[in-house]
């Protein structure tokens, strides 16, 4: 019997001939359905007012079936089978990176907000460049921090300081947000050791000195462009700090500085009622600046003067913030770039290992947690309330770009993103304008960055291979072809959805403000590329 089961043939995939495409066959068919789905999309986010998460999951079924998918394909079947559910790959394969890196990134930034830490380094950035360049302050920040860390990573790390920015001006929070994701897109499309890049120059075969080179002299003049309309747009535009956010970190720093006074009054010091009446906060980050008493300014929590005071908390080093937040990017740079330089090794294993993403930011929690919570008299109890709390808002982020994940799986399954691209293939353009095209046109038809380029890539080398073409001129075509992988940033992609929900951005607005801050980063990156080509 056994021998009889292991000679069945596994059945064969159903072809995609159903849905729509009885009545449009062939190519024309599935660039249909796509668009029809992405109007689908928009028309009921936008104008029905549907929950992103029920909206994208009910678009991504109809879009399945539109494009002739069967139900096995979308769900899988009961039974165990080799057949694999394209909705639960979908949400798996992309929460099962980020969801972590959200949790772990979360909590660390809520440490780095609750303690004074996001402030205090806001504090010193506002400082340095002063109140009206703030907002260069927080793009450098994302062009220098987007360097060795991926563009979800640098968000959840860096996004308590555009929290703690725009609650100090009070201004949109549009404003400081804008500038620092466009310096993370920028140097995840262009400069290695991001991987849709090095992905390319291995396609290509260019080295990455030419990539890192052009990546600079291409990502530069495109991040200047998308700051210029991040600064339009944050000024007219209102977006507050996310109310969810806000409350999160309220409840934190409501609990931590509760236990202080619990344990102010256990030793004989003032109660809580006694430092307000003295006008003096409880809470991290307020000071009336009415009482005797002496202010300790943001960030701490301050308390009336007796002899049986505890210590006030003061706002932690600058040095030690940096510590905890370089950290991370530290060991992710030395372990993306090992990965390029050393050849296989117990050592190169060791660097992987502690710059893995996961590792490295566990990491830099516990590190958070010691110097900044336990060094300075929280208890393990305020760290996990502390903790508890910021994870309160993720939820519907994790539902969302799940969601969007299944989306792009759908796309790219239903055979729609190769249907867009082969339009492309054979029209007579520039090599360096149809790599643009093909990967806007993929960007646009799955999501994801990386997958653009990658694919593209693909398309486009055996167009080249024969022309000898020079290592500069090559690595331009990358560029433009990283340029397109950033276009319209929208419903599909898991970005648009990590922008929208972390920085409480309507649906609307974000579309008003994060796609085209991306379409502007793209069209210039590849404005700079094409021109340069003609020279090159």
């Amino acid at each position: 019997m056994s021998s009889l089961l292991a000679a069945t043939p596994t059945p064969e995939a159903p072809p995609h001939t159903g849905g729509l495409l009885l009545l449009i066959d062939g190519t024309a068919g599935l660039l249909t359905v796509a668009a029809l789905g992405i109007v689908l999309l928009l028309v009921l986010i936008i104008k029905v007012r549907l929950q992103p998460f029920v909206a994208l999951l009910a678009v991504s079924i109809a879009v399945g079936l539109s494009a002739g998918l069967s139900v096995t394909e979308l769900f899988g079947t009961v039974q165990r089978s080799t057949s694999v559910s394209m909705i639960e790959s979908g949400m798996g394969g992309i929460l099962g990176h980020v969801a972590i890196i959200i949790g772990l990134g979360t909590m660390l930034g809520a440490i780095l907000e609750v303690s004074g830490g996001a402030e205090a380094l806001s504090s010193r950035l506002l400082n340095l460049f002063g109140e009206k360049r703030a907002p260069l302050a927080m793009g450098l920040t994302g062009l220098i921090f987007g360097i060795p860390v991926f563009f979800d990573v640098g968000i959840f790390v860096l996004a308590p300081i555009v929290y703690a920015a725009a609650k100090r001006s009070g201004k949109s929070i549009l404003l400081y947000a804008m500038p620092l994701l466009a310096g993370l897109s920028m140097t995840h499309a262009f400069l290695p050791p991001h991987p849709g890049p090095v992905a390319a120059a291995g396609l290509f075969k260019v080295d990455l000195g030419w990539v890192i080179l052009m990546g600079v002299i291409v990502g530069i003049p495109a991040v200047l462009a998308a700051w210029a309309y991040a600064a339009w747009i944050g000024k007219r535009l209102f977006v507050p700090v996310p109310q969810d956010m806000v409350e999160a970190a309220d409840e934190a720093k409501a609990a931590v500085a509760a236990e202080r006074a619990a344990r102010r009054a256990a030793v004989g010091g003032p109660t809580d009622g006694a430092a307000t009446a003295a006008g003096k906060s409880t809470v991290p980050g307020q000071n009336t600046g009415t009482g005797t008493g002496k202010g300790t300014g943001s960030g701490s929590v301050a308390v009336a003067e007796g002899p049986s005071e505890v210590p006030a908390e003061q706002p932690p080093a600058l040095s030690t913030v940096f510590l905890i937040i370089g950290t991370p990017l530290l060991l992710i740079l030395a372990a993306t770039f090992s990965s390029i330089a050393l050849d296989p090794s117990t050592f190169r294993s060791v660097v992987e290992f502690f710059g893995h993403p996961f590792v490295a930011l566990t990491i830099a929690l516990l590190m958070a947690y010691y110097l900044l919570g336990i060094r300075r008299g929280w208890s393990r109890k305020s760290l996990e309330t502390v903790s508890t709390a910021s994870l309160k808002p993720v939820g519907n982020i994790l539902l969302v770009v799940g969601a969007g994940g299944v989306f792009g799986a759908v796309l790219k399954g239903s055979g729609i993103a190769d249907a867009l691209a082969d339009t492309f293939n054979d029209v007579g353009l520039p090599v360096v304008v149809l790599a643009w095209l093909i990967s806007v046109v993929l960007r646009v038809a799955q999501g994801s960055a990386t997958v653009a380029i990658v694919t593209t890539a693909g398309i486009v080398v055996p167009l080249v291979e024969g022309q000898d073409l020079s290592q500069a001129h090559l690595a331009l075509i990358i560029m433009a072809i990283s340029a397109g992988s950033i276009f319209a940033s929208h419903v599909n992609d898991g970005g648009f959805w990590i922008v929208a929900k972390y920085f409480g951005i309507s649906e609307r607005d974000t579309l008003k403000s994060w796609t085209v801050l991306e379409t502007v980063l793209s069209v210039a990156g590849f404005a700079v590329a094409a021109l340069l080509s003609i020279f090159i």
